[in-house]
């Protein structure tokens, strides 16, 4: 309402003061995405609440079944996608869980690329463990070995479109063609590319998933996963799921989201060219072993990473130094304008040890299985002038 009714005039100032008037805007719109950071809303009658409760497109009722500034950022993702709509979580791992753990159950099947974030990786081995759902790792690049893994308890394929954090390239259109040949569901995370690289969708994909923390919030300040779906009856279908299990995003984390992403256009032309710049150089340094980045001629992936990703391959690449654990955690530990920090996707240049932290739960035949070796340092690059990096990571390469 714009104005307080004759009903709350009639009320006595203890009664009015909890029901301040509500101010409408009209004649104009407001710029930003407002902040809705109230959690439950009330209904004229009792039929229209019942209603509320059906899905993602009715009434707003509760934050934990939808809030207006959570539901921008969800059409928003899902618009940059192209999907039929999105799902918004507290985290990317809270994204991530929710969709597993809506479509899967005790004796399903999942074929998994082998080069994970080590998290989904731990949640797969936590599910095969506690849960009965059995995982088959593959490499990523050959719908042959999808096909040779599928079985008839087989529901998802799941990917990354450029994993983490050995930058291999999944060949979506063969591997989600494989799947979809034998009517298995296919999910990729799309973090690292963000919908301006890449649009899994376009190439099959049922489900897409971010981690909203890094490139689409892309300040280090907010957490936040985003889930989106291709098709709208799975979209339903998971949020009856995710409305029951709680790992609901914060409005306030939402718009903080919307505002980071203002600028993502912006922030990944940096980000890609100066990851580029900088493996290119590390690649002719002596204390460096390997680069993997599929922007770099040698890379196994680097034709497909030319066609699948024209527009870039991301700002994430690793590096293994030729002195092994010691030299990794001696130049993690030197850097000065970079950080020694996880996440990524920030203004931020990041620094990382995987084996022994966001890859820590992993074997070491399991990480030697997923490319990453003692001696594997994850850069991320951020928005500072390419110069100051490189003289920084220099510097840190001189004192191995």
């Amino acid at each position: 309402m714009g104005g307080m009714s004759d009903y709350h005039h009639g009320l006595r100032p203890e009664s009015r003061i909890v029901h301040p008037p509500v101010t409408e805007v009209t004649g104009s719109r407001p710029l930003g995405v407002p902040l809705h950071q109230g959690h439950v809303f009330a209904f004229p009658d009792s039929d229209t609440l019942a209603d509320a409760f059906g899905g993602p497109d009715k009434a707003f009722l509760y934050s934990r079944n939808g809030n207006p500034t959570v539901r921008s950022l969800e059409h928003a993702v899902a618009d940059l996608e192209g999907g039929s709509g999105a799902l918004a979580a507290s985290t990317g791992m809270g994204a991530i869980t929710t969709v597993l753990l809506a479509l899967l159950r005790s004796g399903d099947h999942v074929i998994a690329q082998r080069s994970l974030y080590g998290g989904t990786f731990a949640t797969l081995a936590d599910l095969a463990a506690r849960w009965g759902v059995s995982v088959t790792h593959v490499r990523g690049d050959d719908p042959e070995e999808v096909r040779a893994a599928l079985r008839p308890t087989t529901r998802l394929l799941y990917l990354e479109t450029v994993s983490n954090p050995t930058a291999r390239v999944a060949d979506l259109p063969a591997l989600i063609g494989a799947a979809r040949e034998a009517g298995v569901l296919s999910v990729v995370d799309n973090t690292f590319t963000t919908p301006l690289l890449c649009r899994p969708i376009e190439h099959g994909a049922d489900i897409v998933i971010h981690s909203a923390t890094k490139y689409l919030g892309g300040h280090s300040d907010v957490m936040a996963g985003v889930a989106v779906f291709a098709d709208t009856g799975l979209h339903h279908r998971v949020w009856h799921h995710a409305v029951e299990q709680g790992a609901t995003l914060d409005p306030f984390a939402a718009w903080l989201t919307l505002r980071g992403m203002q600028t993502l256009g912006l922030r990944i032309r940096r980000h890609n060219e100066t990851a580029l710049d900088l493996a290119g150089r590390l690649a002719a340094h002596p204390a460096v072993a390997a680069v993997h980045h599929p922007g770099l001629p040698g890379h196994p992936d680097h034709e497909l990473a030319r066609r699948l990703l024209p527009d870039g391959q991301g700002g994430v690449f690793a590096v293994d130094l030729a002195g092994g654990r010691e030299a990794a955690r001696a130049f993690v530990g030197a850097v000065r304008l970079a950080s020694l920090a996880p996440s990524l996707g920030g203004v931020h240049t990041l620094v990382l040890h995987p084996a022994s932290t966001s890859h820590r739960q992993l074997s070491d035949d399991e990480l030697t299985a997923a490319g990453i070796g003692p001696g594997t340092v994850r850069i991320a690059a951020g928005i500072e002038h390419p110069e100051d990096v490189w003289a920084d990571l220099e510097q840190a390469l001189a004192k191995l």
